[in-house]
């Protein structure tokens, strides 16, 4: 899976945020906030085909987290991002 071409992360008033990009697109009850791990992986994989392992290893080596737990919250973190729509 990749992340969807028009979707950034900002940092909006010291917040981690994905909007779709472009001024027509920018509709503010549709962003995404991530807390420090989250945006981590977001800008590890923005631009890069990934799947939850993928994720899981990046965790692990970024975090003091042992592989079951980080592939437990990397496959949440898919399907969250799934469910937002900001995958493909």
């Amino acid at each position: 899976m990749r992340i969807k071409k028009g979707f950034e992360l900002r940092d909006i008033c010291g917040e981690k945020v994905v909007i779709a990009s472009g001024i027509e697109n920018v509709d503010f009850s549709q962003m995404i906030a991530l807390n420090e791990s989250a945006a981590y992986l977001w800008q590890a994989v923005e631009n890069e085909t990934f799947d939850a392992q993928k994720l899981a290893d990046l965790l692990c080596k970024e975090y003091e987290v042992d592989s079951e737990t980080a592939l437990a919250d990397a496959e949440k973190m898919v399907k969250s991002w799934q469910e937002c729509g900001v995958l493909e």
